[in-house]
């Protein structure tokens, strides 16, 4: 007999992804944010974003106090009136994303990137100096003159 992991909220968040996202009752949108990828090497931070329809001189990025914070705005398309959308996922709209990155980098030095969809930022690190090592101290012991 084969055991398959018991998740109780799992009918739940189908229902919610699937069902409600596009029946027209619901008033709200669902906002997703943009998938990312955070990594490092020996020399740079890299995050990467995944912004496809983006237009690249539209997204805003800065790094200050090892924080990076990136924006991005994508003109809402006008909807053509006769067309009655039984579905409509493709978003529009913008996105905000701040992430805090693992180890100091050297601000002034980061570039960005974008190619088929993939915003790439690279941030140098800056170099730690290293670890000075302490000196371990000897007790002597005195004696006492009687």
């Amino acid at each position: 007999m084969a055991l398959i992991p018991w998740q109780p909220f799992g009918e739940l968040d189908k229902f919610f992804d699937e069902e409600l996202n596009w029946h027209p009752i619901v008033p709200f949108k669902r906002f997703k944010e943009p998938a990312m990828d955070v990594y490092q090497t020996d020399k740079d931070v890299i995050v990467e974003i995944s912004v496809p329809g983006y237009d690249p001189k539209k997204v805003n990025i800065e790094v200050k106090d090892n924080v990076l914070h990136l924006e991005g705005k994508m003109e809402k398309e006008e909807e053509e009136k006769g067309k009655d959308y039984y579905r409509k996922e493709i978003r529009r709209g913008s996105f905000f994303r701040v992430i805090s990155l693992p180890v100091a980098v050297k601000e002034d030095k980061a570039e960005a990137h974008y190619e088929d969809g993939i915003l790439k930022v690279v941030i140098p690190k800056k170099e730690v100096a290293p670890e000075k090592k302490g000196k371990k101290i000897q007790v002597q012991i005195k004696k006492k003159k009687d």
